[in-house]
């Protein structure tokens, strides 16, 4: 029937006809496009689980979850009807993966239930601990337990206990304790870091700290593979403490044991700053270098016997020993997420030179992501796993590009062009995970180092070739007593990675900066990384469209004009000069540095009662914002003493944004926005964007209905 209710005529039919055209000649482009790019098809199987995992973080609640993946099963018989083409079923496959992928996070979450606090309060139980982990930097040390015979508790607590307090605690014993306890704590404000949904699906059902002395009630008894694998980390990482102090110790023992407890802040920081952050962090780097190493070291003393070189498969052999090593070495590094990536990546890339093949493709990368998602889902929402695969993902993309490989590659040259060579691809290498990574790292920490590609051309080789050998050597001839020269120049050769860092984080515009990115400019970024990476022929261009499109809205995003916490307590508005200043000037560094983080603002952070048009008292704090040519005026508790009645009326009314940690009286009526403890429940931190139609965005909107925000 035509679409005025007759019967279709000779007319209708060079419409219906150029329709068809016009899908049949669209459907024979897709096919040559898939055609040509059939041998990367595979790779776009775990970005469809990501896909999917991500829409189920982004999505707010089991209704939107639901008709995610009724519209994903709907694509997905859809594109099946597509003729039989490569593009049909490829797209069919994506979209059954992307449904898989909403569906696993969605019931691993679930399953990840546990009971949790609702409130704080103070306990005094006993408790089975289960791991063991010491924070030299803060003096403390921290504990998994889990309480015994206390129904009312949660089955999973993390303790902190002052170090000194902590000489009788091992894993395995069982300890009475008094701590003070709260529930995992909730996104701040908008951007920061979400403590309570890696708690849920680790199980944890609160925090605390221990107040006073504890008593141990049994010591260790028979324990677990677990429980001895976290016992033999905290004796290497606290032989290797004894060893070197100071920053170097920390950072050895970082790199022995995947335990960044005994790196200081300042430190931290540094690395940060300067890029070299990841070195800290157990991965790619790390394994390749521990299998590396084991692997050429079994081959080259097995080929010493002529019988053995002659008689026997040393290249198999060989890989198995680095085999057996990157297991090992993941397994007393935690077993983190990038270690787990780097160690599967590391067997594949072992099998392959048992096979005689090329393992070390993007194929391979896309099989460890795919490993790690499905056994891992949630993975996917933390910066870890982001930052590991993209930068292994820059990596190999460029040096599979034909003409990067033609450039670098090994030719009948001299000293010195070899080693430009080299140097040219130590730059261009770092060059790409740099650019990789400063979208993940704003994202997630609001900066990114600038520098990063010139101090990793150092750092890196520094760490593999001399730290990580020496280290490994130092340990070895430890059991002999002989280690002290090796410490000696393992200490030496850390405090020139540490100056390197100071060095390039003090520098001058060492650090971009950036308020909370909204999640489309991020998606968008990743969107367009993805498509430069993963495709070969020419579309992978157009995949600048939306790295670029993202870039833009993420630097174009202005800073709040208020920040305020999830419990009303502290505050931070944007100054004329485009600073910020505090509700509590004695606000903790905690705070501090969050406040600044997700504001985008690394200079000092005022007081609002020294800002010019601020009028404050012990119990309330008035101020003045001017945002284009107009002002609004905050009025802000600060103190839990009450406030008149009348008094607080008043000022109420006076004012166009109120902020309480209290319950305010009915009465109080500003102009705009009342923000006080009823407000809060349900909002959670906010941020306030003071444009021509003013924004505010809150905690609630993007933690939405997931189950930790119950």
């Amino acid at each position: 029937m035509a679409s005025d209710g007759r019967a279709p005529s000779i007319a209708d039919a060079p419409l219906q006809t150029g329709v068809g055209r016009f899908f049949s000649r669209a459907s024979e482009r897709l096919e040559r496009l898939f055609e040509a790019e059939r041998d990367q098809l595979p790779l776009w199987l775990p970005v469809g689980l990501g896909l999917g995992i991500a829409a189920w973080f982004a999505l707010p609640d089991s209704a939107s979850w639901t008709a995610f993946l009724l519209a994903s099963g709907a694509l997905f018989f859809g594109f099946l009807t597509a003729g039989g083409t490569r593009w049909g079923r490829a797209l069919a496959i994506f979209s059954l993966a992307v449904a898989l992928g909403c569906g696993l996070i969605w019931w691993k979450a679930e399953r990840a239930a546990a009971p949790r606090l609702e409130r704080a309060q103070m306990a005094e139980f006993a408790a089975a601990v289960q791991s063991f982990q010491r924070v030299p930097a803060k003096q403390s040390v921290r504990l998994i337990v889990s309480p015994v015979e206390a129904p009312n508790l949660p089955t999973k607590l993390r303790i902190n206990v002052d170090e000194e307090k902590a000489r009788n605690i091992a894993p395995g014993s069982t300890i009475r304790l008094r701590a003070w306890l709260m529930p995992p704590a909730q996104m701040a404000v908008p951007g920061a870091y979400d403590f309570a949904r890696v708690a849920w699906f680790q199980g944890i059902g609160g925090t605390g700290r221990a107040l006073g002395e504890n008593e141990l009630i049994s010591p260790p008894r028979t324990q677990g593979f677990v429980a001895r694998i976290a016992a033999a980390r905290q004796r290497l990482a606290d032989h290797v403490g004894s060893r070197l102090g100071g920053g170097e110790g920390g950072i050895a023992t970082a790199l022995a044991t995947g335990d960044q407890g005994a790196i200081s802040e300042e430190d931290a920081e540094a690395m940060r700053r300067s890029g070299l952050a990841h070195l800290l962090s157990v991965s790619g780097l790390h394994l390749t270098a521990v299998v590396g190493a084991v692997m050429l070291l079994t081959l080259k003393l097995l080929a010493l016997s002529p019988t053995l070189a002659l008689r026997w498969p040393l290249v198999l052999i060989a890989a198995a020993a680095g085999a057996t090593a990157g297991i090992a070495y993941t397994l007393l590094t935690g077993a983190e997420v990038p270690t787990v990536r780097a160690c599967v990546a590391a067997l594949l890339i072992l099998l392959g030179l048992a096979l005689g093949r090329e393992a070390f493709t993007m194929r391979l990368l896309a099989v460890g992501a795919l490993i790690v998602l499905l056994f891992w889902p949630e993975s996917l929402a933390g910066p870890s796993f982001q930052l590991s695969f993209a930068a292994i993902a820059a990596i190999v993309a460029l040096h599979e590009h034909p003409k990067v490989k033609a450039l670098l590659s090994r030719r009948d040259e001299g000293f010195l062009q070899r080693s430009g060579r080299f140097l040219l691809g130590l730059i261009l290498t770092g060059l790409a995970v740099e650019i990789a990574l400063a979208p993940i790292a704003l994202y997630h920490f609001h900066k990114a180092g600038f520098y990063g590609a010139l101090a990793n051309i150092v750092a890196i080789p520094l760490t593999t070739f001399i730290v990580m050998p020496l280290e490994a050597l130092a340990l070895l001839f430890d059991l002999a007593g002989l280690g002290a020269p090796f410490w000696w120049l393992t200490g030496k050769s850390l405090s020139l990675l540490l100056d390197l860092a100071h060095a390039t984080a003090n520098a001058p515009g060492a650090v971009a900066l950036l308020p909370t990115m909204p999640r489309g400019a991020f998606a968008m970024m990743v969107l367009g990384g993805l498509w430069i990476c993963l495709w070969k022929t020419r579309w992978r261009r157009w995949g600048l469209l939306p790295a670029l499109a993202g870039a833009t809205w993420a630097v174009s995003t202005p800073a709040p004009d208020l920040i305020v916490t999830g419990d009303g307590r502290h505050l931070a508005i944007r100054t004329s000069s485009g600073g910020f200043a505090l509700l509590r000037g004695r606000a903790g560094d905690y705070v501090r540095d969050m406040l600044s983080e997700t504001s985008g603002y690394e200079g000092e952070l005022l007081s609002i009662e020294d800002l010019p048009a601020a009028a404050c008292s012990a119990d309330l704090c008035a101020a003045d914002i001017v945002r284009d040519g107009r002002r609004w005026r905050l009025l802000a508790t600060r103190s839990p003493r009450f406030v008149e009645w009348k008094d607080m009326v008043r000022a109420c009314a006076g004012a166009d944004i109120v902020v309480a940690d209290r319950l305010l009286p009915r009465a109080c009526s500003p102009r705009w926005l009342k923000a006080d403890r009823t407000f809060l429940a349900k909002s959670g931190g906010f941020a306030v964007t003071l444009e021509e139609q003013p924004r505010v965005t809150t905690v609630a909107e993007r933690v939405g209905s997931h189950p930790w925000a119950r």
